[in-house]
């Protein structure tokens, strides 16, 4: 069983949704041909990266862990357009993990990128490279823990891919 965990930045454009997309299928498809279906995918499920990290850890017929960052995560920083993926995603997956935070925050990040760490036997970051912005539980952030506690990143940018924000 391979476990692998996602991190990765929330605001991508429109155009590098399928870029990305088409890199963690080719990704994951290399751990889901491994096994029996021994692939495990751990994500927070924010919109971008996580979400499609999680779609596709579906689609290769891996087990999906979801790893929610607070009890008001849903109903604070899932908007309306974005709740029927989620809802589809927390349905369709094998665990569903909230953490005992009360507030999504920057602590309730930084937690869950531990629990992101712990579980990983490989964490994928779907990242542009940039460093840790100072505020704690982002992207950059996971990236650096995971390497403290020698778990293998693997970063996932293709050539094409930006940030909206």
């Amino acid at each position: 069983m391979t476990t692998i965990a996602v991190t990765g930045h929330t605001d991508l454009t429109e155009d590098s949704v399928p870029l990305i997309r088409a890199a963690l299928d080719a990704l994951l498809g290399r751990y889901a041909r491994d096994g029996d279906g021994a692939l495990v995918g751990v994500s927070c499920l924010a919109a971008g990266a996580d979400s499609l990290f999680a779609e596709a850890v579906l689609a290769a017929g891996g087990r999906l862990v979801a790893v929610i960052p607070s009890r008001d995560y849903r109903r604070t920083k899932v908007g309306p357009a974005r709740a029927p993926q989620f809802d589809h995603l927390v349905g369709s997956a094998a665990e569903v993990l909230v953490l005992p935070r009360d507030r999504a925050d920057r602590r309730a990040y930084e937690a869950a990128n531990a629990v992101l760490v712990e579980r990983a036997d490989r964490l994928v970051a779907v990242w542009n490279g940039e460093p840790p912005s100072g505020r704690g539980g982002g992207t950059a952030d996971a990236v650096q823990d995971a390497r403290a506690a020698g778990v293998p990143v693997e970063v996932v940018w293709p050539q094409g891919a930006r940030r909206s924000g």
